[in-house]
C-alpha cells in the first residue's frame, strides 16, 4: 500500500518504453496515494508523454491544488508544455510563466518559454530568452535546433550555421540533427 513504490516503479517502466505496466503502477500509486501532488504530477507528465495531454492536464491540475507540494514550478512547467502540445498556447504561457516565477528563471523553463514564443510568432523575444539561456548553459539539442529554426525565421544565416554546426558537432545522433538534414524546420 506504499503509494511513493508504486510511483517509483511507474516512473521505471515508463523509462523503460513499456507504457502498460507505468500505467499499472500509476494508478496503484494513485489508489494508494491519491493525494500525492508528485505521483500526480508524475502520472500527468506521463499520459502527456503518450499523447494523452487532455488527460493529463487534470493530473497537473491536482499536484497544484495541493498547498504542501513543494515543487510547483514542475508541475506548471509540465503542464505548460502538456498545453503547448495541445496547440493551447495562452494556458501554456500561464503555466510557463509561473513556473518561470517560481524557479528564479530555470533554464528548462527558459527554454520552453522561447518555445513558446517562437510557436506564437514572438520571434524577437524568443530570441531574446535563448541567447539568455545559451550564455547561462551548454545549449542542448533542443536549443541549438531552436536556435537554427529562429535564425532561419529572422533571415540571419550566420547565425543559422553557426547554430546548424554546433547541433551536428554536438548531437549528431538526435532526433533534431535529423531534422535539420530533412529540412523540417516547422
Amino acid at each position: 500500500t506504499y503509494a511513493p513504490a508504486y510511483s517509483t516503479r511507474a516512473l521505471v517502466h515508463h523509462y523503460l518504453k513499456e507504457p502498460e505496466h507505468a500505467e499499472t503502477n500509476f494508478r496503484d500509486a494513485l489508489r494508494h496515494g491519491p493525494d500525492d501532488p508528485e505521483i500526480a504530477n508524475n502520472y500527468g507528465w506521463f499520459l502527456c508523454q503518450n499523447r494523452r495531454g487532455e488527460e493529463a492536464m487534470p493530473h497537473f491540475e491536482r499536484a497544484l491544488r495541493n498547498r504542501l507540494y513543494q515543487t510547483p514550478d514542475r508541475a506548471h512547467l509540465n503542464a505548460g508544455q502538456c498545453a503547448m502540445g495541445l496547440g493551447k498556447l495562452e494556458l501554456a504561457r500561464s503555466h510557463l510563466d509561473t513556473a518561470y516565477r517560481l524557479s528564479g528563471g530555470s533554464p528548462m523553463v527558459v527554454l520552453r518559454l522561447a518555445e513558446l514564443n517562437y510557436r506564437s510568432g514572438l520571434v524577437d523575444e524568443a530570441r531574446r530568452q535563448l541567447s539568455e539561456l545559451v550564455r547561462k548553459i551548454e545549449p542542448n539539442a533542443e536549443a541549438l535546433w531552436l536556435g537554427v529554426r529562429l535564425e532561419r525565421k529572422l533571415g540571419n544565416r550566420e547565425a543559422e550555421a553557426s547554430y546548424a554546426a554546433q547541433l551536428r558537432r554536438r548531437y549528431p545522433a538526435s532526433k533534431e540533427y535529423q531534422e535539420l538534414l530533412k529540412g523540417n524546420y516547422e
